[in-house]
């Protein structure tokens, strides 16, 4: 057991802990002022599991700020972790749910399958995950329900569609220094290496083909828009939402080297049962087919561009189509 004054002791302030009738913990110290807290602990060893008498005695005078105690049950270490390898050798499946925290225990992974659960609230560089794991789940901040959720998934009661928001970059030295506020290298827009995981990336328990795609023109006037259509298919056995994302990308190097490498201009969810097939529209404005220039205008630039539709970012799946743009906008 262990137990913290949590809260600092005023001039009268002063606490008293028994365990059956032994004073085990007499704390009186003040401290200076609401912003110092003298904070004592103590542990307590418990050889049995028979019930203990506790008392507390608590005097508390501030006129200000309530004072408190906080009683932690806390297990000997080297206890629970024995229950956890014991737990594990009979298993067969290990599912490690791991997140932003320094510890990580690796031990009888190499032996048994291990699904990595991610919970955190923003990208995370999991390498090790990624060449170890065989499986990784990224759950994000699951709230109430998400033992439920995560639980459904891994058993594949529901099939996952979820696409990344962000860039799971290799590693920090992926990205500018932290006072670099350019754009060079950032974002999956700008982004000139490869991640670990892209903008956009995501996996289902089934698979989904991409054919016929088409756009209504390949010379296109700057300022006019471009309607643009490609069919998917579920090719797997089970039924599933696919996100079909579509990217343009526009000359290289142009717009005075501003122009980035690709950017995500419109995207589709759709549900489809096993070899269901649908046709998607997708029309792209001036707007979505423009760029900032050094001055800060938006413009339309001539040039040869490319749009690539698919699951994720162009890639081997994706379907891709060329066009041109005469002229300029405004």
């Amino acid at each position: 057991m262990r137990l913290a004054h949590c809260y600092p002791c005023g001039d009268e302030e002063r606490y008293r802990v028994t365990i059956d009738g032994r004073e085990v913990a007499n704390f009186s110290t003040p401290a200076k002022d609401f912003r110092e807290s003298t904070t004592p602990r103590f542990h307590i060893r418990f050889e049995d599991t028979k019930p203990h008498a506790i008392e507390v005695t608590y005097v508390h005078k501030a006129p200000l700020f309530g004072g408190g105690l906080t009683m932690e049950w806390v297990p000997p270490a080297g206890l629970l972790q024995q229950q956890a390898v014991e737990a594990s050798r009979d298993a067969d499946l290990v599912i490690a749910m791991v997140g932003l925290s320094p510890e990580l225990e690796g031990e009888e992974m190499k032996i048994k399958v291990v699904v990595v659960v991610l919970m955190n609230g923003s990208a995370l560089a999991a390498p090790w995950a990624q060449e170890h794991a065989n499986a990784i789940l990224e759950a994000w901040y699951p709230g109430e329900f998400g033992g439920k959720a995560i639980a459904d998934t891994l058993l594949g009661v529901y099939n996952p569609a979820g696409r990344l928001p962000v860039t799971f970059y290799r590693s920090v030295s992926d990205l500018p220094a932290f006072d670099d506020y350019g754009m060079k290298n950032r974002t999956y827009r700008y982004f000139q290496g490869t991640p670990l995981y892209g903008f956009g990336y995501g996996l289902s328990y089934t698979s989904f083909t991409y054919s016929a795609a088409r756009a209504a023109t390949s010379d296109l006037h700057a300022g006019d828009p471009l309607k643009v259509e490609v069919t998917v298919t579920n090719s797997g056995k089970r039924a599933g939402e696919e996100v079909a994302q579509l990217y343009l990308l526009p000359p290289a190097g142009g717009n005075g080297g501003l122009s980035p490498k690709l950017q995500l201009e419109g995207f589709q969810r759709i549900s489809l049962k096993p070899g269901e097939a649908r046709k998607l529209a997708f029309e792209l404005s001036a707007r979505d087919l423009s760029q900032v220039d050094g001055d800060g205008n938006r413009v339309v630039l001539p040039g040869e561009y490319s749009i690539a539709i698919g699951g994720s970012q162009p890639g081997a799946q994706s379907q891709t189509v060329s066009f041109r743009i005469s002229g300029s906008h405004p």
